[in-house]
């Protein structure tokens, strides 16, 4: 190992182990900041208003019915419904204020005076604020007035749920038990009452004050402001340190020597390299159902409850919908990176290891077992047809948290799935590793193209990711069916960002280096060295900036501090990611057999483009804490979430999908059409979606936020006016054209079953190797080489 790998290796132990301290540290005050769940809640005259237990029974009812799916709280999830907090919080202040209107012989609040509303204000202010929860008993006193504002809410929002709300995409019936919408009132109250109640030892909310009301004085506070202004100041600094950086290491990986001819030509594939097309083409599966559901979630958004005047709601309610769709983004991206390992470990190690295809047959039937058993319980959960915050919805419906909606046991069906998966990775990659331990010197042959044992260091780096992978998505299980909300956004934020954004991108950085240094494209010396030094560098500022997403969640002010620095950090890499884009386009001007691997390249450098665009500039703007204290839980967020999450890492499965297939079946010349129209129809249609409609739609919100409050921006009647309806109905074209390229993509797939993604003339010939025949489809061909 040369000097210079040597000190990054050092670098990315320190950064992960020290992050991960620093990560766990902040979980551990969180824990200690966390608003309390009151035994009990009385009002003035000790008439019990909400019972022992009754919060956490109604956070499991929410949960059950789809959570974060439905509306949100603290400003995590949906963006149909209101955000329950800031409406509960705004309802309950309103009506308050009209209670002391109407003790002073006004009609209504409205009606007085400036300066006899600025009196009963500040007395709402003051019976908001102030914290009356008693630590021995755990019973919090409600100010007089507060009781009666209480069942007004309650009694609205069982009318909501009970008859329903179109303008919510709230179906009729979504709790029809009267104790279970009881018990899901009590922690909405809760959750309004941890944002507007002052600290014990503070003058600020158990959620920094979020959302923002003016009326009970919820404004940034001073923490906020003043670690935004040095976030800002850490990603100007970190930007000039990276140019200065490059400049200065500017190592030219891209080699001048390729091979004559494509590596891979006349290789044949592995019994359980052909077993992973099935992955493949199940991606291509989950990737259009996942549009589809998607189509219909954005379209709840203009017709709350039908789709063109067909009342699909009855059997699809909004919650399930939207569930499927940000379930399926993850687990067909992950499918598709998965099944990438799955390819690369045999050529990587120079052998077959006794039942490996076995292995990645269990592994795929079991992802089908997790994804379809899965979608079922939650349609079920969310219909009500496993009870209300029951132990069976828990176990077999859903989570209802954003993103991690797989319900307990499709949970521990994942998790020993990733664990397979990095068993079966590791066994076929081990040769290489344990070759190179003994000095051994593996060599590329026409068995193992891309085995070698002189390239430890990605090898090593690949096995890290994959179990990180694995392992990382364990996080998940602290959360429980009775853990606080804020411990259980605390774990869930490990998974979301962590696992998705953090070691799956790691991962697919490693492959990348390592498919093209074993290709012949970049040298291999500069890959692992540059591959080892931007996951230092990312990671840096990526683990403990997951913290930002937790500054309103019952987080105190040293882990809102970190969290604003260490994001800033995370978004440094990214504003020179346009180098990457450019590697890459060199990359298809070495040599003339690279142009049958060039829309993968294209998507790869669609990757750099949306890293760039939705990663880091839809992301700064949302990440430090002054722009989010307005517009968490708006539209800006679905932005960064759809051109980061898909931009990124869609764009990346679909470009490694395109690798692997390749590589399966090299010297055969695709018929390009449908691949051109994938490619341009996706990037169009999302960069459409993302300038038409959210990007206007969020920055409106935004505005109204500033202006009024997260109440407002969340409101129907604000969403309903004609110009955020119109933006609204912009994102119909955009939708439709990423559509169109993923059919695309999809009838490209499927021609390489029936032979009509290939040209019709002579494939390539190369002395001594062997080539594929001429009208033989992919599976055909892969099976008569065998």
């Amino acid at each position: 190992m040369n000097p210079r790998d040597r000190r990054w290796w050092t670098a990315l132990a320190v950064v992960v182990l020290g992050s991960f301290a620093v990560l766990l540290y902040m979980g551990v005050r969180i824990d200690h900041s966390k608003p309390p769940i009151p035994t009990q809640v009385v009002a003035a005259d000790g008439s019990v208003i909400v019972e022992a237990g009754q919060v956490m029974d109604g956070q499991r009812v929410w949960q059950s019915i789809g959570g974060q799916q439905v509306g949100s709280v603290w400003g995590h999830g949906a963006y149909v419904a209101p955000d329950w907090t800031a409406d509960w919080l705004h309802r309950e202040t309103t009506f308050l204020l009209d209670h002391y209107a109407a003790q002073e012989g006004a009609k209504s609040f409205q009606e007085l005076d400036p300066e006899r509303q600025a009196a009963l204000q500040a007395r709402a202010k003051q019976a908001m604020r102030t914290n009356t929860h008693d630590p021995a008993t755990g019973t919090i006193t409600l100010a007089p007035g507060r009781a009666e504002a209480y069942r007004a809410n309650a009694e609205h929002y069982a009318q909501v749920f009970r008859d329903g709300n179109e303008p919510y995409a709230i179906a009729k019936g979504s709790v029809a038990d009267a104790q279970a919408m009881a018990d899901m009132n009590a922690f909405f109250w809760w959750s309004s009452w941890a944002a507007s109640t002052d600290r014990p030892d503070g003058n600020e909310s158990y959620t920094a004050n979020w959302p923002h009301e003016p009326l009970v004085g919820n404004t940034p506070t001073t923490t906020n402001v003043l670690w935004s202004i040095v976030s800002f100041i850490l990603l100007l600094g970190g930007i000039a340190g990276m140019v200065w950086y490059h400049n200065l290491h500017d190592d030219n990986e891209v080699t001048d020597t390729p091979p004559d001819d494509d590596p891979l030509l006349g290789y044949q594939p592995t019994p359980s390299q052909r077993a992973t097309l099935k992955y493949f083409f199940a991606v291509g599966g989950l990737f259009v159902l996942q549009i589809a559901v998607g189509i219909l979630s954005a379209h709840y958004g203009v017709e709350g409850g039908a789709l063109y005047g067909i009342p699909i709601d009855r059997v699809l309610p909004y919650p399930v919908v939207r569930t499927w769709h940000t379930q399926l983004g993850i687990l067909w991206i992950a499918t598709a990176w998965l099944a990438t390992g799955l390819y690369v470990a045999p050529a990587v190690g120079g052998r077959e290891p006794r039942l490996q295809k076995l292995g990645v047959n269990v592994l795929f039937w079991a992802l089908i077992v997790v994804v379809l058993g899965s979608m079922a319980g939650q349609w079920l959960s969310i219909r009500g047809q496993m009870g209300y915050g029951t132990e069976l919805s828990w176990w077999l419906g859903t989570t209802g948290m954003e993103y991690l909606d797989l319900a307990r046991a499709w949970q521990i069906g994942l998790f020993i799935g990733l664990f397979l998966w990095f068993f079966l990775m590791a066994r076929g990659m081990w040769p290489a590793v344990r070759g190179a331990s003994h000095g051994e010197h593996i060599t590329p042959t026409s068995e193992a193209p891309l085995a070698s044992g002189s390239q430890r260091s990605l090898v090593v780096m690949l096995l890290m990711s994959c179990l990180a992978i694995a392992s990382f998505f364990g996080a998940a299980f602290g959360m429980g069916h009775d853990t606080h909300l804020s411990i259980t956004e605390y774990w869930r934020w490990w998974v979301v960002h962590l696992w998705v954004e953090g070691f799956f991108e790691v991962f697919a950085t490693v492959v990348i280096a390592f498919l093209f240094s074993r290709l012949g494209l970049v040298r291999s010396g500069m890959a692992a060295t540059a591959t080892i030094a931007s996951t230092t560098v990312f990671l840096f500022g990526g683990i403990i900036g997951t913290g930002h997403h937790l500054y309103f969640a019952g987080s105190d002010d040293v882990v809102m501090a970190l969290s604003a620095a260490f994001s800033a950090l995370e978004v440094v890499p990214l504003a020179l990611i346009g180098f990457e884009a450019i590697r890459n386009l060199r990359i298809l001007k070495v040599s003339e057999w690279v142009a049958g691997y060039k829309w993968a390249i294209y998507f790869f450098v669609s990757v750099s483009f949306w890293n760039m665009l939705g990663a880091g500039v839809f992301g700064f703007l949302i990440n430090p804490p002054i722009s989010l204290f307005y517009v968490q839980g708006l539209n800006l967020t679905p932005l960064h979430a759809h051109t980061a999450l898909f931009g990124v890492y869609g764009m990346l499965g679909i470009g490694l999908m395109l690798f692997c297939v390749r590589s399966l079946m090299p010297g055969r010349e695709w018929n390009e059409r449908w691949l051109r129209w994938g490619f341009w129809g996706l990037n169009g249609g999302l960069l459409m979606m993302s300038l038409l409609s959210l990007l206007p739609l969020g920055l409106a919100q935004a505005w109204a936020s500033i202006e009024r409050g997260t109440w407002w921006a969340r409101s129907s009647d604000f969403l309903a006016s004609p110009t955020l309806t119109a933006l609204r109905w912009l994102r119909t074209p955009g939708d439709i054209v990423f559509a169109l390229g993923a059919l695309a993509i999809g009838m490209f797939m499927v021609g390489l079953l029936t032979g009509h993604s290939y040209r019709s003339h002579e494939p390539i010939h190369r002395a001594g190797r062997v080539a594929p025949q001429p009208g033989a489809s992919l599976d055909q061909e892969v099976s008569n080489r065998h």
